[in-house]
């Protein structure tokens, strides 16, 4: 411990704390744009590219980034002199010289830490004119758009997809004024190996990096006489949407949210943990048969499409490994365009499915070829948990006075264990629920708190009628790589393996609310619990409970893995090299 004083204030701190972690714990302000706090992962990434955070430091010479300059003893700092303010100032001045003066137009508007620390400083006017970058904007894939005039050069897209993904697509190209971040040799996104997370977006301080928005081919959907427009919410989304109309963090607002989507022209409003249930009926079944037949072990889960184009990209020898289950709200479009196409008497055509995902790799997933049936998608159009909050706020609702409503028959019900699938060990714990009660006819263990929890790598052992299993949750495509290293190398002792793309799982989602603090534990762990406690609020926590599942086996699908079930609800992969 070494004894500092910043502002006067006295402070013992840790000797390896940087003066701006000393600084935030006696809540003293100091504007950041290149520090990313990458505390789901217990690392700090340290660029000292932006200057924003200077301080000055007594005895020596220059100012020094607070960022990256460590605490010693009997140091006295000061944040807030008229040298630091004037260089702050120089710094956002010289940024804002070169960026797109475009905010009211800008995904980010309101959200852009560069628009934030601008207006902190009471910065009216720009004092330096020349050259500026003008838009540059490509629409790479579905799911990924990039502005290369906003990019500030920061870093942090560059941090998340190596340090924190390990995908390695984003570097800095070309030097001096035409420097930007993008994939090497300026390709396009979709040749590289990007596996559209979208976790660059989400640590992007601008509008640099944004999604790509399909809110517009939503409304005309919405709008057109001859289609019936169902929609279906994903699990995370509704312990996070309430956070763009100032709920607390992890409240879930599941009721307003379906009167919301009634409220914005949605013929049927139903939900993707019906989807979730009957993932889990075929991938459970799909695990006790290789458990009995010990072939392609360990089964590694499916629903997460980052992770799945991650092993097609990286690890295509060990495609067989992956369940051949389609994700959730795939399976969900499916059994729409064909189940309740009958139920309700509408030719498949006229059918328009669209999700609300808290996932950016889902609008990629969406336009998969392997992902349709009778010539029709599964899923038409995906919307972030953002886009979602941009339509309701565009008609003027009053998020916050909704009733609450419920959601629309047959394809509504869901148990808790479908809840759980937008946390990193949920998926896994939810298949473990039903295939215990397949086997042995109870299930008396609900919680499996091993695998809970935002860490990267968890691991349990469970007896399932007599048979032990070891089975394990990874979630960042950092750990995946380490998971599959140890498949490769002969060393993995799992039967059974859950793959989240995104850190912590769904609720950390590229398509998720901003926060300052990005990829923050506290975040995180408030969306997780929230989702936990819709569990423990349901009457039944297990998929097989879920009538109207039963129902759809009894009169369309026959049983769990039937030829049926295969042509609707399974799929294949296939090798990106």
């Amino acid at each position: 411990m070494v004894k500092i004083r910043i502002n006067d204030i006295p402070l013992e701190v840790d000797e390896d704390m940087s003066i701006l972690q000393a600084a935030r714990l006696v809540n003293i302000y100091i504007p950041t744009l290149c520090y990313l706090s990458l505390h789901i992962v217990h690392e700090h990434k340290i660029n000292a590219s932006c200057r924003v955070c200077v301080v000055e430091v007594k005895g020596r010479r220059n100012l020094a980034p607070a960022c990256s300059t460590k605490c010693t003893e009997g140091m006295e700092i000061y944040t807030n002199t008229k040298r630091v303010i004037r260089a702050r100032r120089t710094v956002v001045e010289l940024l804002l010289s070169d960026h797109p003066q475009e905010c009211a137009m800008c995904e980010k508007n309101t959200k852009c830490q560069l628009q934030r620390i601008a207006a902190k400083m009471n910065i009216r006017d720009i004092p330096y004119r020349g050259e500026i970058s003008r838009p540059n904007i490509y629409i790479e894939s579905a799911a990924i758009k990039r502005d290369k005039a906003k990019c500030i050069l920061c870093g942090n897209c560059i941090e998340a997809c190596s340090k924190v993904q390990d995908v390695n697509v984003l570097t800095y190209t070309h030097r001096g004024f035409k420097t930007f971040v993008g994939p090497a040799f300026d390709v396009n996104l979709d040749t590289t190996k990007c596996v559209s997370c979208g976790q660059c977006v989400m640590v992007c301080p601008t509008g640099s990096l944004s999604q790509t928005v399909v809110t517009n081919e939503v409304w005309n959907m919405i709008h057109d006489p001859t289609k019936h427009v169902v929609v279906q919410i994903a699990p995370a989304v509704r312990v996070a949407l309430g956070e763009e109309f100032g709920y607390e963090i992890g409240v879930a607002t599941t009721g307003k949210i379906v009167t919301s989507l009634r409220k914005l022209g949605f013929d049927r409003v139903f939900d993707t943990n019906f989807g979730a249930d009957l993932t889990i009926m075929e991938e459970s079944n799909e695990l006790i048969e290789r458990l009995s037949s010990g072939e392609n072990l360990p089964l590694i889960t499916s629903c997460c499409p980052g992770w799945v184009k991650f092993i097609e990209n990286e690890y295509p020898e060990y495609l067989n490994l992956p369940s051949s289950c389609k994700s959730p709200h795939e399976m969900f479009g499916a059994i729409a365009k064909s189940f309740y196409a009958q139920k309700v008497g509408i030719d498949p055509k006229d059918i328009v499915v669209v999700s609300v995902m808290p996932c950016l790799a889902k609008k990629k997933e969406a336009n998969r070829e392997e992902l349709q049936n009778g010539g029709f998608k599964n899923v038409d159009y995906v919307l972030t948990t953002r886009e979602l909050a941009d339509m309701i706020q565009e008609i003027g609702l009053n998020f916050d006075s909704l009733e609450n409503g419920v959601f629309d028959n047959p394809l509504g019900e869901s148990t808790g264990a479908a809840d759980i699938f937008g946390v990193s060990g949920g998926v896994l714990e939810a298949a473990l629920r039903n295939a215990i009660l397949t086997l042995e006819g109870k299930c008396p263990t609900l919680e499996f708190k091993n695998v809970r929890g935002y860490e990267g790598f968890k691991e349990a052992e469970v007896s399932i009628n007599g048979t032990k299993l070891k089975v394990a949750a990874v979630n960042g495509l950092k750990n995946a790589r380490k998971i599959m290293e140890a498949i490769k190398n002969g060393t993995c002792e799992y039967q059974a393996i859950e793959v989240m793309a995104c850190p912590g799982g769904c609720i950390n989602g590229g398509g998720q609310p901003f926060h300052k603090r990005k990829m923050s534990r506290t975040v995180i762990g408030k969306r997780i619990e929230g989702l936990y406690m819709q569990d423990r609020s349901k009457k039944q926590r297990v998929s097989a409970q879920n009538t109207s599942i039963i129902q759809l086996y009894d009169q369309f699908l026959e049983r769990p893995g039937s030829e049926k079930a295969h042509e609707l609800l399974h799929t294949t992969f296939k090798s990106s090299k």
